[in-house]
């Protein structure tokens, strides 16, 4: 998720039974929601670093208890400077409204540092647990396994989670009015995820409809049951269809920004990624009479056929980076006039308009790949986006 809601969400937490356990929850509650994206630093390195990077290590089981420790001894150490300046300042008869705040804020006695460091711990593991159920995923068992886990129900940012979060919070409520509405907004929020987790399911069952008869068969005999947590890359190729025939290697449905009955369909083909938007409240998806209504079935092709140059250019200190983030990469090639080859792969999650599909515009994004070799073989660049 976005900082936003992770820090919205650690207030939330902080008018919880949470902020009993004394002063300095709330800022390690805060700063802990927030710190897994310290890795934003590997940016200095250019993007590929932070793409080689981001929701790695910070976001595994040695990161979130290293996180959690140093949190919570920040936040110590940051109390303890700050009651060492106010109790100089109490011992000052010139500033009697400093005294004053001294006083009350003795009333609320000081988090120890084991409790600061178990409330850290629990804003570090919540960061990355909202993390997992978002269409980008997280590295959970880094760094002793680099593959990528998420379950697509979430988009990196939903506005109806920031909306909830910012209603809770206004206001100056009591205590007790301030842990309910603290409850309420978690109840909502785990409603929210229900629902979307619902209709994920849907979208899945109705998606073949999309295609309908140009739905190829599996490439694979189909599990008997299906994973609860997408991972990747995968640990191994599909089976190959004969000469001349193409199958379905799996198809996905990602969440919209605009509502949790939108959907997006993936169908990655073993030489090609076709994209549907589908609406769940669409009546005609229940009717069978409109099953050969096909006007509205627009679909986003992404060629995806590897060749030798592809190959070599997976090679690359890029492509490796490239295709160990990117779940779906469309390949594509192209030779200009003086041999030199340039081989771009797309990552099929991000491509299409933001709120519906766009053939007209197929730009290159941030999450695009770009690798141009000479015609003997040689690398001559590497680039991300354009």
């Amino acid at each position: 998720m976005d900082n936003l809601t992770h820090s919205l969400f650690a207030l939330t937490l902080a008018r919880t039974p949470l902020a009993r356990a004394g002063r300095g929850t709330t800022a390690a509650l805060l700063i802990a929601s927030n710190a897994p994206d310290v890795d934003i630093v590997a940016t200095a390195g250019g993007a590929v670093k932070y793409l080689e990077w981001h929701r790695g290590m910070t976001h595994g089981a040695l990161g979130i208890v290293g996180l959690g420790v140093v949190t919570a001894a920040l936040v110590w150490t940051g109390r303890r400077i700050y009651d060492q300046r106010h109790a100089r300042a109490a011992q000052d008869a010139s500033r009697p409204r400093k005294t004053k705040q001294v006083r009350e804020s003795a009333a609320e006695p000081n988090a120890s540092f084991g409790i600061l460091v178990a409330v850290s711990i629990i804003g570090v593991l919540l960061h990355v647990l909202m993390d997992v159920p978002t269409t980008y995923g997280t590295r959970l068992l880094s760094p002793f396994d680099w593959h990528w886990f998420a379950v697509d129900w979430m988009p990196i940012v939903d506005i109806y989670l920031l909306v909830v979060l910012i209603i809770g919070l206004l206001g100056k409520p009591t205590p007790v009015q301030a842990r309910t509405k603290a409850a309420l907004v978690l109840v909502v929020m785990a409603a929210n995820y229900g629902v979307r987790g619902f209709a994920h399911h849907e979208a899945l069952v109705l998606a073949p409809q999309l295609f309908g008869p140009t739905l190829p068969a599996p490439c694979d005999a189909p599990s008997s049951s299906l994973a609860p947590i997408e991972r990747w890359p995968r640990p191994s190729a599909p089976s190959s269809p004969p000469p001349g025939k193409r199958c379905l290697v799996e198809m996905v449905a990602m969440p919209s920004f605009t509502s949790p009955f939108s959907w997006r369909i993936i169908a990655q083909m073993s030489n090609a990624y076709e994209i549907h938007d589908l609406n769940l409240l669409d009546q005609r998806f229940r009717d069978p009479q409109s099953a050969g209504d096909a006007p509205w079935r627009v679909t986003l092709r992404y060629p995806n056929v590897w060749t030798p140059a592809i190959a070599r250019a997976a090679t690359t200190h890029l492509g490796a980076v490239f295709l160990g983030f990117s779940r779906f990469p469309a390949a594509r090639f192209s030779v200009d006039s003086h041999g030199v080859t340039t081989v771009r792969w797309t990552d099929v999650r991000f491509a299409g308009g933001t709120f519906g599909l766009d053939q007209a515009s197929p730009r290159a994004g941030p999450f695009t790949a770009n690798v141009r070799m000479s015609a003997d073989g040689h690398v001559l660049d590497e680039s991300l986006g354009r």
